[in-house]
């Protein structure tokens, strides 16, 4: 929820209490993944098990977030190299265009690379037909802020230090918090009661997470790839 103010204990006060509403995570909303031709490194044993690729459904228990899934997803050898946060929004009931449609309306933050927030929707394309085309309002910050230095993550850190400022750093309560949602699901993979599904190197990743996110109700957009705006 919103912090009383910005203070950075406030602030760090909303980020335990989330993570504290997070239920355990379940088996049959994980999938783990290992690249083919992961175990050819000379450094990795010939039997490892060692998870190259999540895809992990989280769930909130509170008001405001009851019944929205929260997935989380990282992995190496995939299609694209990226770090973004994606809301996607159901359709709403009785919408006159929902057969014309082409994907759900998403608001994407892109935190890296080509830093950005958009709002990909679906639009009549132009002409005399109706007919309609995903697009995008975009606010790149290349493009939006030229001349502007945008720090680095760890620059903004330093500098906080140097004025006391703890509001992006992590407190002690909100750590052992984040390792209490995960931790459980690490020792089952420790333990061998989790396996990796073996997946192509420049793929998505396992069929299987495509599968577990539909059965979650995410909706994959087939087709459409954001371009980011030349300077």
């Amino acid at each position: 929820e919103k912090p009383v103010s910005l203070k950075p204990e406030h602030i760090r006060d909303e980020k335990v209490k989330v993570l504290q509403s997070v239920l355990p995570i379940k088996d049959e909303e994980v999938v783990l993944g290992q690249y083919e031709g992961y175990r050819d490194d000379p450094t990795v044993p010939d039997h490892s098990n060692t998870p190259t690729f999540a895809t992990v459904v989280l769930h909130i228990h509170n008001e405001r977030w009851e019944g929205v899934p929260f997935i989380l997803k990282a992995g190496k050898a995939l299609n694209s190299r990226k770090a973004e946060i994606r809301l996607q929004f159901k359709d709403v009931p009785g919408d006159i265009f929902k057969c014309k449609k082409q994907g759900r309306n998403e608001l994407v933050i892109r935190l890296q690379p080509s830093e950005a927030i958009y709002m990909k929707l679906t639009v009549k394309q132009p002409g005399l037909e109706m007919s309609t085309v995903q697009s995008e309002l975009d606010l790149s910050y290349g493009q939006r802020y030229q001349g502007v230095t945008i720090p680095e993550a760890y620059e903004r850190l330093i500098l906080d230090t140097i004025r006391g400022d703890q509001q992006h750093f992590v407190r002690r309560d909100e750590l052992k918090a984040a390792w209490e949602i995960f931790t459980p699901l690490l020792h089952r993979i420790d333990d061998g009661e989790m396996k990796p599904t073996s997946y192509e190197p420049g793929s998505r990743g396992p069929v299987e997470a495509d599968e577990l996110l539909a059965k979650v109700g995410y909706i994959q957009t087939h087709g459409y790839i954001w371009i980011p705006p030349t300077l």
